[in-house]
């Protein structure tokens, strides 16, 4: 067998060693007899593995327990339902930074639920930059800022984490959980989808600050309702059990690369290789304002589009695969997540410099 660089957005690449535990755990996790699959969500074994995984969650992400960690299903497309049912506290107004194809998602599902001030939208530009702070048209009566860190797509990323006084933060970080540092205690609730950086897709993690909890609207389900499954420790139903155990597994590993700030060294340096290979290049070009460039997610085109099919399949040949770009943007986007070894993106950019130098 030979593993390719898969290079997708999501469901992405997760550590080999990782899958291989797992591969080695699958049929008797650790002399129960059974594979965690088969085990009852309610079961002492699988309880430590759940415990164990939001233990160790919130040591690489220095989580208070002024927050609760929980593990959900529905991704985090769900969310964006969730957060205007649980978070708006009475009030009626929100504001949302749109700098992407999911922050418009974002937008779209809010505005059913309430008024959606739109404090940043880029759309004029393509999705290409973010604004400074001071073009920011913020409502301080707002119940929340929503913002979306990294845009998947675009390849747009905020750099800073946005200050929004008294008004609690909301971030979508599904695309750059665990690629780094980050002070949890700035926002007033993070979530993300598992298939980038935590593990495979149907688990979503919600980190929410307390305070914010019991204030849901009206006819909210209890399967949609933070504080129901914060008592109910994820469990209020059968949660994604083999889900949660594998991103227990990515946390592990994650420690064992020296934590957000072993990951935030690798994440910066495969980045910087791969935008110093594009803009050197004469060839290739990547449309984001250099100042809000995405470590995780990198697109890029080709001077000419009848290019791009022979691009694609030369670069399978040799195994790097999943780089077409998402189909609202052509081009190409090479998905960079922690899993990512540095040895995929140096083969990718050697290949990006032949391909260049035979069809430029």
């Amino acid at each position: 067998m030979t593993r390719v660089f898969n290079f997708s957005a999501g469901p992405a690449v997760l550590p080999q060693s990782v899958l291989e535990r797992a591969r080695d755990e699958m049929l008797d996790w650790q002399g129960s007899g059974m594979s965690v699959m088969e085990m009852s969500h309610r079961d002492k074994d699988f309880i430590s593995i759940a415990t164990k995984a939001e233990a160790d969650l919130r040591e690489l992400m220095n989580i208070s327990n002024d927050y609760a960690v929980l593990f959900l299903q529905g991704g985090a497309t769900l969310q964006f339902s969730m957060i205007p049912m649980n978070l708006l506290r009475g009030k009626t107004k929100a504001d949302y930074l749109q700098t992407g194809s999911w922050s418009v998602g974002a937008v779209k599902e809010a505005k059913r639920y309430c008024q959606v001030n739109l404090a940043v939208n880029t759309e004029a530009s393509k999705f290409t930059t973010i604004p400074p702070r001071v073009e920011w048209k913020l409502d301080p009566q707002a119940a929340y800022v929503h913002y979306t860190p990294n845009e998947t797509i675009h390849g747009v990323e905020f750099h800073t984490v946005p200050n929004t006084g008294d008004v609690p933060l909301v971030a979508d970080m599904s695309s750059t959980i665990l690629s780094r540092p980050v002070d949890v205690s700035k926002f007033g609730m993070i979530y993300a989808g598992a298939q980038k950086n935590i593990g495979p897709a149907g688990l979503t993690v919600v980190i929410v600050r307390k305070d914010l909890l019991g204030h849901t609207l009206p006819n909210t389900p209890a399967l949609l309702d933070y504080q129901k499954q914060a008592e109910g420790g994820s469990m209020i139903n059968t949660p994604p059990t083999f889900g949660w155990y594998l991103a227990g597994l990515i946390f592990e590993w994650i420690k064992q690369q020296g934590g957000l700030a072993g990951m935030a060294k690798l994440n910066e340096r495969k980045a910087q290789k791969l935008y110093k290979a594009i803009d050197g290049s004469g060839f290739y070009r990547n449309p984001v304002d250099p100042a809000c460039r995405s470590w995780m997610n990198v697109p890029f085109v080709l001077p000419r589009e009848e290019l791009d099919k022979a691009f694609l399949s030369e670069a399978a040949k040799l195994g790097l695969t999943t780089l077409k770009g998402h189909r609202s943007v052509g081009g190409m986007r090479a998905s960079i997540y922690n899993a990512m070894p540095e040895a995929g993106v140096d083969a990718l950019i050697a290949f990006m410099q032949d391909f260049a130098k035979r069809n430029g």
